[in-house]
């Protein structure tokens, strides 16, 4: 199974490193068949929250097949503006069994119009802006997480939901 986590500039450190952490172990413990990897815009350093470098091992426009992809959260309002980056995610929903966001991860998925008139979360901080942006989802407040279909909304952990 091949795990994608998109990253970006002032993507939130947490919002990636846990998810890597938690699939990088459970791939350790289960021996299972799993490949763990950060896809970004550009081969480039991704420069995440508080300066915290990070290489990417693909771009969106190169990388295996993807099963499952983990958009994380952090500052996206300007990675919720770039055509690419939507069209990938919308081509890999496609595609994929399942798309999870981590916290604010959600605006990009919403972006791609894959929440239309789901149900969703986010960070407690950003529902009014999702609720704005967004006035066809079904914004839920005081949720951890959201499953709706074959997407999976998260907000503070993983290792509860998946």
């Amino acid at each position: 199974m091949n795990i994608a986590i998109y990253i970006y500039d002032e993507a939130e450190v947490l919002d990636f490193s846990g998810p890597f952490e938690v699939f990088s172990t459970a791939k350790r413990l289960k021996t299972s068949d799993w490949n763990v990897f950060f896809v970004a815009e550009k081969a480039e350093p991704v420069i995440a929250r508080g300066g915290f470098n990070v290489l990417p091992h693909y771009t969106i426009e190169e990388h295996p097949n993807v099963d499952l992809l983990v958009v994380v959260g952090g500052v996206h309002t300007e990675e919720m503006n770039k055509s690419k980056v939507i069209s990938w995610i919308q081509a890999i929903d496609k595609k994929a069994t399942k798309v999870v966001s981590v916290c604010t991860g959600a605006f990009l998925l919403a972006s791609a119009g894959l929440l239309d008139n789901l149900s969703v979360t986010t960070h407690w901080e950003d529902i009014p802006d999702l609720k704005r942006r967004f006035p066809t989802l079904d914004v839920l407040e005081n949720k951890r997480w959201v499953n709706s279909g074959s997407t999976l909304l998260l907000v503070a952990s993983l290792r509860a939901s998946i």
